[in-house]
């Protein structure tokens, strides 16, 4: 971070820094892992944001090493924002139980270093941060705020800056007018236009920050807006005409007191004296570490450098040893050939290589490259501009020639390389000809596997695993519309952005992967995800073939239903309306028909939404037309109209992208297009699948495991009667129905059938007696009665619910059959609903996740078979429990046989894993 906001008019003025120790509270435990006072206890005191605001607060110091500092936080209790208006933050959600109590650890640590706490009864701290800058300003200080909290952005002026250290952004008077597009002394008008969603502060309903830039720009300020509102044309006009009364109680709400009454809390104001720091206290401080298990911290204090911002290692809830401090950084520029050939021998004699790419695009298949960068030692990077547009004098050497070079190491398998999210370089380089072997590591995956619930890009991973910002794109590139290509970044700032992903990929990984080996079940996860990434490059290399003709003749048909659907609801209905507009549907629904109003928006205006629609259209023709409607244009402009115009012009070919770093239960995701959401529950959705076809001379195949959650409920919880029936190769739905009805199998009806395989599945999915009564149709008392007859029959999956809901309260984590950990963060949560839902999760994550390990198996092992024996076989798609292959017509039979088996063998649980295969000419016909 630089110290541009050191800089003002008098740089010989004392300084002052202030921090938002609420900001840095919450960026502290979410930028963590849950890292425990005993590491293999996790039953333990939690340390994350301990550590967090220890490291973060260090950081700061050394960034500004300034005598006065003061660390300020809420204070508990109601302020008078609340006695205004009493739902003022009612929907910020509680303190989770885990942060609450590092409170008081937390003041106490802050305390040891030396820095003054304030929290002061009856005042927000945002108010006592406004105070004391103001006061400070006005005797001549420099104020440095530092927060992530934009709210603030109203107290800038020449002598008040905000910092945030985490990002390194700086909000000066520049930065206010460049980032919101008005003056720090318009920003209290701004945000009333605006509304604060976290603080529970409407603003104009429709205004976002461009609208409300736009106004401000126009008129001046808030109160001319005002003035001329009358003027303001269309919706945005209206509400701001509907909003009047509300903005000056708005405007209160969201203005930050400089003039509060801060005496008794503040000693010596306006002097400021309170404020000065103390020597850190380090017999305490050591023990304070001790207690905590801060290893690192500790050694620090010991080696006398407790200023410096430490780094560490973590993951899991396990800290395994503190990270090494950080080497001092040689970054190199590569823009001539001897340098290059030295690089290459440092590439071949490395035992693993960091290897980064910067391009053109975010669009896998269309990306070019711009240049390359490397990493072989702590510290050490360089960079190979290849494509910049203005190279400098020093120029840069020619992209095919250096390419040629490389060539040879990029494609050797023995040549070791890690990556973050290597599938994506490994389109890039193949889209110059290039297919890269030897990449064994990927720091994405790694976070993903061991810290399933935190974000998983290398700016978040430097920071919470290496105590290290990051430079962000945005900074050299800008962002909106004002973004410019890479490619014209000027190499001398190109070249330490691009070297440090390299340097700090290769840092992360030799702290994540220790841990991933420490812990044999994750490190197996991982090995797998790993090989999918190679798999999943393989399918979106090769795309799915789409019949373009077919989807415009169903794009046709679906509009001819959607004229008709429209005719009908206009004779209805009495009039014309529109029936994508919900204000529309509401005033024909309510104010023309007077049908009943069930549900209510936000806002208070009777609902239309989709649970709605269902509801009202079991009585009532209109609404049933209405969600036909709606159906069927989402599957036209999803779907029919859309696909034909995401053919690759130069495969004809639909790529899409499949992200594995997403889901926490291990699922794939699929984007641009998504193809695992084609809605298959009615005729015109099942249809689409039709339009995916082979080429001459193929077909299409699919693969799917039978009931394949079903059986793991079965081998998870042992039940005695559920494995009896998978054992014996039974209709599942109709065993559970004769247990359930108490009937023999062969008297089961296909209704009662039909109730027991809702029962399955519900179950699985923690439903509630109300949500089986709403299924299947029935009263809530009937439900519960087959509800609880089910658990009578089945007690094993009863004692399995139990089981689980408790083991993931102890541990905030459940595991699937492979040892995948699904972190649930809310199980302890005091909020009634997020804490069911979360125990709803602990039930359904072990299945859906073990489910998803055994997809990815099977991935792996069918394409390790093709690959083997040289087929020509190609898997083209994997939707959940299914895989898609496009298969050459001599092939047909080895897919028919070869495939089950290979999905059925890749693990042994106690019911037989059965899958089977269908095929046909196309996607719809394989089913």
């Amino acid at each position: 971070m630089h110290n541009s906001a050191m800089t003002d008019r008098n740089p010989d003025a004392p300084l002052l820094v202030l921090v938002d120790g609420s900001s840095y509270l919450y960026r502290a435990y979410h930028a963590m892992p849950d890292l425990r006072a005993v590491p293999s206890d996790p039953q333990s005191a939690p340390t994350g944001a301990i550590r967090g605001m220890i490291n973060m607060l260090q950081a700061l110091l050394k960034e500004y090493p300034t005598e006065h500092m003061a660390v300020v936080f809420d204070a508990a209790g109601a302020t008078f924002r609340e006695a205004l208006y009493p739902q003022y933050k009612a929907h910020r959600a509680p303190m989770p139980d885990d942060l609450r109590v590092q409170i008081e650890p937390i003041d106490e640590v802050i305390r040891l270093l030396g820095l003054p706490v304030l929290r002061v009864p009856d005042v927000e701290a945002d108010d006592v941060i406004g105070t004391l800058a103001k006061t400070a300003a006005a005797q001549g200080w420099r104020v440095v705020i530092s927060s992530g909290d934009k709210d603030l952005s109203q107290l800038v002026d020449e002598r008040i800056t905000i910092i945030d250290t985490m990002s390194g952004k700086v909000r000066d008077i520049a930065g206010v007018q460049a980032e919101f597009g008005v003056p720090p002394a318009l920003m209290v008008d701004y945000q009333t236009l605006v509304g604060d969603a976290v603080d529970n502060v409407p603003g104009v309903d429709k205004v976002g920050p461009k609208t409300a830039a736009k106004w401000l720009q126009a008129y001046g300020s808030l109160q001319a807006i005002v003035e001329h509102a009358h003027e303001i044309k269309g919706v945005a006009g209206e509400n701001l005409r509907r909003a009047l009364d509300w903005l000056p109680l708005a405007r209160q709400l969201l203005t930050i007191r400089t003039d509060c009454d801060l005496d008794g809390h503040v000693p010596g104001l306006p002097a400021l004296d309170a404020l000065r720091r103390r020597a850190p206290d380090v017999p305490a401080l050591r023990d304070f570490y001790q207690r905590y298990g801060f290893r690192g911290l500790l050694r620090a204090l010991d080696d006398g450098s407790s200023e410096t911002a430490p780094t560490a290692a973590s993951g899991q809830g396990e800290l395994l040893a503190d990270a090494p401090a950080q080497p001092p950084l040689r970054y190199e520029t590569v823009r001539d050939w001897h340098t290059l050939d030295g690089w290459l021998q440092r590439l071949r004699s490395a035992p693993l290589v960091a290897l980064d790419t910067e391009t053109t695009s975010l669009d896998e298949m269309a990306a070019r490259l711009v240049g390359i960068s490397f990493s072989v030692a702590p510290g050490e990077a360089a960079y190979l501009p290849l494509a910049h547009e203005d190279p400098g004098t020093a120029g840069q050497l020619p992209l095919d020639e250096v390419l040629a070079r490389l060539r040879p190491w990029l494609e050797d398998p023995a040549a070791a390389k890690c990556g973050q999210h290597i599938k994506y370089d490994q389109h890039v380089l193949a889209n110059h000809g290039i297919l890269v072997q030897g990449y064994v590591h990927d720091t994405m995956l790694q976070s993903y596997v061991l810290e399933v619930h935190r974000p998983h890009n290398l700016e978040s991973l430097a920071e919470r695993h290496l105590g290290r910002s990051a430079m962000r794109y945005e900074d050299l590139c800008g962002k909106g519309a004002a973004q410019i290509p890479f490619a014209r970044v000027p190499i001398e700032r190109a070249a330490p952005y691009a070297c440090e992903d390299a340097e700090q990929c290769l840092a992360v990984h030799q702290v994540l992967w220790p841990q991933l080996q420490a812990q044999p079940a994750l490190q197996r996860i991982y090995e797998l995800e790993v090989a999918v990434s190679g798999v999943l490059w393989r399918m979106e290399r090769h795309g799915v073939l789409i019949d373009a003709a077919e989807l415009q003749r169903q794009s046709q048909a679906l509009g001819e239903r959607i004229r008709a659907l429209e005719a009908e609801a206009h004779a209805l209905a009495g009039m014309p309306f529109n029936l994508g507009s919900p204000k529309q549907i509401a005033e024909v629904f309510y104010d023309r028909l007077k049908l009943p109003v069930l549900k209510k928006t936000a806002t208070g205006a009777p609902s239309t939404d989709e649970e709605v629609l269902e509801k009202l259209a079991e009585d009532y023709p209109l609404p049933a037309r209405v969600l036909e409607h709606r159906s069927l244009v989402k599957l036209k402009s999803t779907y029919t109209d859309k696909l034909p115009t995401m053919i690759n012009p130069a495969t004809g070919r639909v790529h899409t992208h499949f992200a594995q770093a997403v889901a926490v239960t291990g699922r794939l995701a699929s984007a641009e297009p998504n193809l695992q959401n084609i809605p298959i529950r009615t005729p015109e959705g099942r249809r689409i699948r039709a339009a995916f076809i082979a080429p001459p001379g193929h077909v299409i195949a699919s693969a799917d495991y039978s009931q394949i959650e079903l059986r793991i409920m079965a081998h998870l919880s042992q039940d005695p009667a559920l494995l009896r029936a998978f054992e014996q190769g039974l209709d599942v739905h109709r065993a559970t129905a004769a247990e359930v009805f108490g009937v023999s199998p062969e008297h089961v009806t296909p209704e009662q059938r039909r109730y027991a395989k809702t029962i399955n599945f519900g179950l699985i999915y923690g439903m509630s007696p109300y949500g089986l009564a709403k299924a299947l149709g029935i009263d809530a008392s009937a439900a519960k009665s087959y509800i609880e007859r089910y658990f009578e029959r089945f007690a094993g999956v009863r004692a399995y619910m139990e089981q689980t809901r408790a083991q993931a309260r102890a541990r905030g984590y459940v595991e699937t059959v492979f040892g995948r950990r699904l972190v649930l963060p809310e199980i302890q949560s005091p909020n009634g609903p997020r804490r069911a839902a979360a125990e709803r999760a602990a039930i359904n994550a072990p299945m859906q996740g073990t489910a998803a390990d055994l997809i990815k198996m099977s991935m792996v092992a069918v394409q390790r078979a093709l690959d083997e024996q040289q087929r020509r076989t190609r898997m083209v798609l994997q939707v959940h429990d299914e895989l898609v292959f496009e298969v050459p017509n001599e092939e047909v039979d080895w897919v028919r046989t070869e495939v089950p088996r290979l999905m059925a063998a890749v693990a042994t649980l106690r019911v037989p894993l059965v899958a089977s295969v269908g095929v046909g000419a196309n996607w719809e016909q394989a089913h």
